[in-house]
């Protein structure tokens, strides 16, 4: 499977942090994180064979990382002249995927969920599920993405950071998408599409729900990246 890290956007919320460094190589205990990323999807060993980073703000300094990184001849880069938006690219980048299912995912995440079993439950998704979407739960709600989803796990309403979200079980921003949803990203009006706003509604009742119960946490702010620095902690490398 190849996969899409979504890592072009200006990190507004993460300055003055993101003054001089792109949000996906800010640091967490000084390791880079578009490396821990890099390293958790590759040391999975037999599930992703390549990676494609998007990059347009600072997109020089992502450059310089991926020429020195070890995973380097494993990532391909695309660079956008102006932001496209989630969706947009993924559709601007379909032929990257060959027509098979896609792993997608906001680099901007700072996650140990298990990719293995994330996969596996995919490839077991009931009929008709078009989408797998990385689930948990979170101490912002109101920043997130909240989801209603069945007994079952599948994904029957979603709420858009909304002040008064109806729980706590949030999405990710981790997905493998099947074809059809890469094709319908492609056929949406516009460049500029969001995966949250333009395709995700439409797949409600086909979306399935995997909690992790490792960690995870957008750090687009800087609240959120001082508590990420003071929870996580990193593997030797």
């Amino acid at each position: 499977m190849r996969a899409l890290l979504l890592a072009a956007g200006r990190g507004e919320r993460l300055r003055p942090v993101t003054n001089t460094i792109p949000k996906c190589l800010v640091p967490i205990h000084g390791r880079p994180l578009l490396q821990i990323w890099l390293d958790h999807l590759f040391e999975t060993p037999g599930r992703i064979e390549r990676v494609l980073i998007n990059t347009h703000y600072l997109s020089e300094q992502v450059e310089k990382f991926v020429d020195s990184s070890k995973w380097a001849d494993k990532i391909d880069l695309v660079y956008e002249e102006e932001l496209l938006g989630t969706a947009g690219t993924l559709a601007a980048n379909k032929s990257y995927f060959d027509g098979n299912a896609a792993f997608v995912a906001h680099a901007d995440n700072l996650t140990d969920f298990d990719l293995d079993a994330f996969v596996e439950h995919h490839k077991a998704r009931p009929a008709g599920h078009q989408i797998t979407m990385l689930s948990f739960e979170t101490d912002m709600p109101e920043t997130c993405g909240i989801l209603e989803c069945d007994q079952n796990g599948t994904v029957l309403e979603f709420h858009e950071k909304v002040s008064n979200p109806p729980g706590n079980l949030a999405n990710a921003a981790v997905y493998i998408l099947e074809p059809e949803v890469i094709e319908l990203a492609a056929e949406l009006p516009g460049q500029v599409k969001d995966l949250s706003i333009d395709v995700m509604p439409k797949y409600l009742g086909r979306i399935g729900s995997f909690q992790t119960d490792g960690y995870h946490r957008d750090i687009g702010s800087v609240e959120a990246l001082a508590r990420a620095h003071a929870e996580y902690k990193l593997d030797p490398e």
